[in-house]
Parts: structure tokens; sequence; C-alpha cells
């Protein structure tokens, strides 16, 4: 049976936690870790995933996608999702986030998109989508995308890989991450998922990074806005690697960064440790730009300090990130905290993996800055296509 399959990358944030939240800088990278959805018609006529029945209230980012790309009230069959991968969930390194970026590519893929000059994948000639620069829709809404009030009859079917927009996956996959998470979510992790390399968001335009685009949410507390850009590394060292330490202690993100927005709201004071925080990751990017790995390490040591001075770490992440020192340029938690991951930049790899090891922790070894979303399937033809 034709089936479309669809990949994304987890993530590791360098600089930043929390603070982003906030509008402040920070600085995340795509890891070797990935998540595979490949999708297919249904057989049985019913939403299955992994073989089973779909359950959609447990499943909030499938059900927040299906909602915006695929409208079974408009036609769309059930769909066969299977998901594979090897980033462990709740672990601040963006799983969802890939999850999310992966099924909004595949389905896509699965529908194409209607433009209004043939071959064109500009979002300027797009009939119908999500993105920072079109107009007429609105992903964080009730918009199931615009579509153009030009003839119809003149708009092309645009299938394949010319369809799929890592700014549509990019938004697509942030939306349903603040829904998921209470109205409060960075783009950082949907970003880098899509994009992959090396993503920073800020709370200004960053003249001597490449500027993607910007996105606006209108959280609880206001709204906030953020300036999203590619960090090119270059040629990056082959003797420096990420080794991510998990400490097999559920951490999911909404409940850290209630945490923090309650602290705030109880101290406002505490702003300063924030704003503290985007000011060590503004010295992350001038290393990360010089290449100065041995700078970029002191900094995550630095910033470590700093989540553990608002409450994000743990008993656990001390342990791993205390035995990865000695063998690494710096050592921080990487995401929400609480539990979940650290991460140490290093030359020995293999050392700090094992010191890890040694305390107790799970290790994942990958390269800084991996491919972002792909196309997996030989063959990616629509299953369905409404206009």
């Amino acid at each position: 049976m034709t089936f479309i399959s669809t990949s994304a990358p987890g993530k590791c944030i360098l600089f930043g936690e929390h603070a982003v939240v906030y509008g402040h800088p920070a600085v995340a990278v795509a890891i070797d870790q990935r998540i595979t959805i490949r999708i297919q018609p249904s057989a049985t006529g019913i939403w299955l995933l992994d073989g089973g029945t779909l359950n959609m209230a447990r499943n909030p980012h499938i059900k927040g996608l299906i909602d915006k790309l695929w409208p079974v009230s408009e036609g769309a069959p059930p769909l066969s999702i299977h998901i594979d991968g090897n980033i462990p969930r709740a672990s601040g390194l963006g799983s969802s986030s890939a999850l999310s970026v992966a099924f909004a590519a595949a389905l896509r893929l699965a529908r194409g998109r209607w433009v209004e000059n043939e071959g064109d994948s500009s979002q300027n000639n797009w009939a119908e989508g999500f993105g920072s620069s079109v107009s007429g829709s609105d992903a964080y809404g009730e918009s199931k995308g615009f579509f153009s009030q030009n003839d119809q009859e003149k708009m092309f079917l645009l299938t394949g890989e010319n369809s799929v927009d890592a700014d549509e996956n990019a938004i697509l996959a942030h939306s349903v991450e603040a829904a998921a998470q209470n109205g409060r979510a960075s783009p950082m992790d949907s970003s880098t998922c899509s994009h992959g390399g090396v993503v920073v968001i800020s709370d200004q335009i960053e003249s001597e990074l490449s500027y993607l685009y910007r996105r606006e949410l209108s959280m609880p507390d206001g709204k906030q806005t953020w300036h999203i850009h590619e960090l090119d590394l270059g040629v990056v060292s082959d003797d420096v690697y990420l080794v991510i330490g998990s400490t097999g202690v559920s951490a999911p993100t909404s409940k850290q960064v209630a945490k923090v927005a309650n602290m705030l709201k109880q101290n406002p004071d505490r702003m300063e440790e924030i704003e503290t925080i985007g000011k060590i990751a503004r010295r992350g990017i001038d290393a990360l730009i010089c290449g100065d790995y041995d700078a970029v390490g002191r900094t995550m040591t630095e910033n470590q300090i700093m989540l553990k001075s608002i409450g994000v770490s743990s008993p656990e992440l001390d342990a791993l990130i205390k035995a990865a020192a000695p063998s690494s340029l710096g050592a921080k938690l990487t995401g929400a905290g609480g539990g979940g991951c650290m991460v140490a930049l290093t030359k020995n790899p293999k050392i700090t993996s094992d010191a890890i090891e040694l305390a107790g922790g799970r290790t994942l070894i990958s390269k800084l800055g991996s491919t972002g979303m792909m196309i997996n399937s030989p063959n990616n033809d629509a299953f369905w296509t409404k206009k």
C-alpha cells in the first residue's frame, strides 16, 4: 500500500532555557536522534496509531495537526499512523516537536498544496497553507489555512517535496505545542526540529545571523514576539561532540514552565535571574560565531548555575553534570529541567559518556547541528486533495 514517511531531529538547548519564554535569546542545535512518522490510508476505515485505535484525547499534538491539515468533515479519510524513533519522551530533547514537525510534513505531502502558479512553491503563490509571511491564515486560531479567492479553475496542485515548507512545519508545530502547554511555548523546539542545524531565537533581530522569520504568541501574561535566526557553524571540528545524559526522570515541559511563571509572579524581582540567563546566551552566541568551543563550554556551565538558581535543576541532573565535568568543556541541563536530560560539550565523548553512565544516566552521543526535517519515502503522491 502507498505510504509517506518523514522524520525530524530532536534538539538540545545550549543556552537560554526558560529565559527564551520571556523574549531573551537562546540557542538550540538539532541532534542526530530523530522521530520518524509513517502514514497511509487506513485499511479499517478508522484512525489507527501503531496498530491500535488512535485516542485523540491522549495525543493532542496529532489531533491538533489533523484539525489544521486533514479536515475529516470535508472528506479527508482516516489514516494509519506509525511512530518510531530514538528521542526519549519528556526529556527536554524536543520529542513532541520532532513528532509534530514530521507529522505536519507528512500530512502536507499526503494532501499536496494548491498554488496559483504551476510549479511555484514560494509562499507568495500559495492558494492555501500556513506561514509566517502568509496573510489570511492563523496557525494559532481556528483557521484551516486560507484559500485564494482567485479563479480556482486556474489553481495548480503542487505535490511531492516541493509542497513541503520548513516554515509551515515549524509554525504548525509551535501552534500545537502552545495549545498543549496552556498557552506558553517558545518556538525554539519547533523551529530547530524543522530547520535543523543551529537556531537562535531572540527578542530582536540579530544582524550577524541569518534571519528566518518572526513568531508572535498571545500568552496568559501578554503577547510575546520572537525573532528566529540560523547560525552557520561553518566547518565544525571533528573532535567536538555533545553527550546527552538522561536521568530517567520524566519532566513535562509545561510543569516546569508553569513553575518558573509562578516564581516570577510571586517575586517579580527574580526576573533579574531570567535576564542574566539572556546575557549568558549572548556570550554563547558570540563564542559559537567565533568557533571558540572552550568559551562555549564555559558559557554552558555559567548557564547551569543560573538554571539551578531558579529551581529547575534536580539532584539527578546535578549528579550527572558533576560526573561529566572533569572530561568536558562544559555541562548543563537541557530543556525545561526538573529531570529529563543534561548535555556536555566534550572532545572525549566516550570518557564523558562512561562517566555519566557510572553516575546512573543513560547517554546519547551526537554531533552539533543535525539535518532538519527529511522526507524518507520514495513515492509521495497525495492521498487526498481539497479544492
